[in-house]
């Protein structure tokens, strides 16, 4: 039960982000994210889904660490 309460604080987490940046999803913001996690070349990324879950988890991790558990 807790996981699934920390993934929906961590898809809280992420929507507060992209308010923040405007729903810029290819800007400036969200492109320096993805080359921090995954690299800067693109044919060396994880698959989508690889990609997707890792947000998930940056999302989880954030409300933990705001809630300091």
């Amino acid at each position: 039960m807790q996981r699934f309460i920390d993934t929906l604080g961590g898809f809280w987490e992420l929507f507060k982000l992209a308010i923040t940046n405007g729903f810029k999803l290819r800007g400036p913001y969200w492109s320096w994210r993805y080359e921090t996690a995954f690299g800067s070349d693109p044919a060396k990324w994880p698959s989508r889904m690889e990609r997707t879950r890792a947000m998930i988890d940056y999302g989880r991790w954030v409300y933990r660490m705001k809630r300091h558990r």
